[in-house]
């Protein structure tokens, strides 16, 4: 009777030992499926990543007043410098100064050790963001100095620099959608190409 038990339970532990390699075959199976996909998806975000590459390149060659167009991420606009410098100067005078000053803060903006951040934590999360720091000095002298709006376009410019291109700090060409103020998608650049395409066969 003893015997019989034995056999018994010999019988389970070898089915139980049978599942057990099946279970390891398929999820050996599962896991080599799950590499398969995970290369499959990098090739096709990496052949995504470079048509938008060419496409932003492309549209850079294009003079247009579209909605979809290219922007360049850090660029600061002359145009409140020398409005700025205009109060002060003849308009001679205020051009070459305000070119000056636009130089300048297009180096600041360059600089890797200017960091002029702080992180503040969203509100009901866990999450934290950076956000313009008010209290650095270069900032505050500069919205002393030359005004809001001049303030304005280098906050602007120095966001989209530590959004597109922190560790380079130099200016960065992005796929825009001027109409909504934000990174356009692949599909609106192809739309308006296609657009271009066929205005131009016209």
């Amino acid at each position: 009777m003893g015997d019989e038990n034995d056999i018994e339970v010999l019988k389970m532990m070898e089915a139980s030992l049978k599942e057990l390699r099946e279970k390891e075959g398929e999820l050996e199976d599962l896991e080599a499926l799950n590499q398969s996909l995970i290369v499959r998806e990098r090739k096709s975000n990496d052949e995504l990543q470079e048509a938008r590459k060419e496409l932003i390149n492309g549209l850079k060659e294009i003079s247009s007043h579209a909605q979809i167009g290219v922007k360049r991420m850090g660029e600061l606009d002359p145009k409140p410098f020398l409005e700025a410098m205009k109060r002060r100067y003849n308009e001679e005078l205020a051009e070459k100064r305000a070119s000056e000053v636009c130089s300048l803060w297009e180096e600041y903006l360059k600089d890797p050790d200017w960091h002029p951040f702080k992180c503040t934590k969203l509100e009901g999360k866990e999450e934290y963001e950076e956000v313009i720091n008010d209290e650095d000095e270069k900032l505050r002298d500069l919205k002393n100095e030359m005004g809001n709006e001049v303030y304005k376009v280098v906050t602007l410019a120095i966001m989209e620099i530590n959004e597109y291109n922190p560790s380079g700090r130099y200016i960065t060409s992005e796929l825009w959608n001027y109409g909504e103020g934000r990174k356009a998608t692949l599909k609106e650049g192809v739309k308006l190409l296609l657009k271009l395409w066929d205005t131009s066969g016209e």
